[in-house]
């Protein structure tokens, strides 16, 4: 797969040949030391990214020009997990506090233009329809939503046991759903999702061998990848589960060295500040980027053979001083984006020289 770089927007290289030389080139700090971000998002052309943080802020920038472009408040009802709709000046996010509404802004004049009320608890997942106009979001309830932006009562509702993540397939006519508390991921088939689940992955003998100490407590993030054949379970241990999308084998576990990645996952009973995972796929769903403890990113290649034991270790380090406690990689130009107290963009040293 060849995307473009964002240093001039119409040449494009292969994610193969950049990918070991990504380093940072843009920071953008917080307003506050103590500020944290929580989420990262881009719109669907790559040109604009979308931050929550934990002051009660929507941050966004531009990727192609390297700059903030405008600070959103919702000092009221907080604000996390971030997305940008279709329309890159329409967003969806979180509320943190005052009740679990999901809030649909225009950034345009900072204005709502409708809310989703249905969650009793925080909302710990929202994921957008890659097809259509509709999300799904998922809270600590135990319930998840599947809604349509036109309408404010939700399309259907399903009743899980630690629904914590949902995640669309690229098609758009799978969705699957993971529950860490039944060490379970179901697949739906989003034409009939009030039936049962078509396919359910057990994950209790995986998380028996790789993250013993933390069964059903830490996962972070439920992904596809953009071809459909892989899905990436993160946690916030010493590693992530990489599955067969269609059988739900384990192709590997992407073991990383142990460190505390700075954010808690869904239902921690120890507090700390939310995130949405700190490991993505790149656009070719190839590779696997992620953090790697207080400092430094990492990337594990999939086409890489695990070892007979399914570990995986990262074929080269992505050198920072500071923590990668948010990862997302732009779908349109070789950009990667880590968060922490800043954000950090990533472009590959020299693209026109690979």
């Amino acid at each position: 797969m060849t995307v473009p770089t964002p240093a001039n927007g119409q040449s494009t290289v292969k994610v193969s040949d950049v990918i070991s030389s990504f380093r940072p080139t843009k920071l953008f700090r917080s307003q506050t030391p103590e500020t944290s971000f929580t989420s990262l998002d881009f719109d669907d052309s790559g040109e604009f990214l979308l931050a929550a943080c934990d002051d009660e802020s929507l941050q966004l920038y531009n990727c192609k020009e390297g700059k903030h472009i405008k600070t959103l408040f919702s000092k009221k009802y907080g604000a996390h997990l971030a997305r940008f709709t279709h329309h890159a000046q329409s967003v969806l996010y979180a509320s943190t506090k005052v009740d679990d509404t999901i809030r649909y802004l225009s950034t345009h004049d900072n204005q709502f233009l409708r809310y989703f009320k249905g969650h009793t608890k925080a909302v710990t997942s929202l994921a957008l329809c890659p097809g259509s106009d509709n999300f799904l979001s998922c809270g600590l309830d135990n319930n998840v939503h599947l809604w349509s932006l036109n309408s404010q009562n939700p399309q259907g509702k399903l009743h899980l046991t630690g629904a914590y993540f949902a995640s669309y397939d690229p098609s758009a006519t799978v969705i699957a759903i993971a529950s860490p508390t039944t060490h379970s991921i179901l697949l739906y088939d989003l034409r009939n999702y009030d039936k049962a689940p078509f396919a359910t992955f057990d994950m209790r003998q995986n998380e028996a061998i790789f993250t013993p100490m933390a069964m059903g407590t830490n996962w972070t993030k439920l992904e596809f990848s953009n071809d459909g054949k892989s899905l990436l379970v993160g946690t916030d241990g010493p590693g992530h589960f990489l599955l067969d999308a269609f059988d739900g084998h384990l192709k590997a576990f992407c073991q990383r060295k142990p460190g505390p990645t700075g954010r808690s996952p869904p239902g921690s009973t120890k507090g700390g500040v939310p995130g949405q995972g700190d490991v993505c796929f790149s656009p070719d769903g190839r590779y696997i980027i992620g953090g790697a403890g207080d400092r430094d990113a990492v990337v594990w290649d999939t086409e890489t053979p695990p070892g007979q034991d399914k570990v995986s270790k990262p074929f080269t380090d992505l050198p920072f001083k500071g923590r990668a406690a948010i990862v997302g990689y732009n779908p349109r130009h070789n950009l990667i984006v880590s968060a922490d107290k800043e954000v950090v963009f990533w472009i590959p040293d020299d693209p026109t020289k690979v």
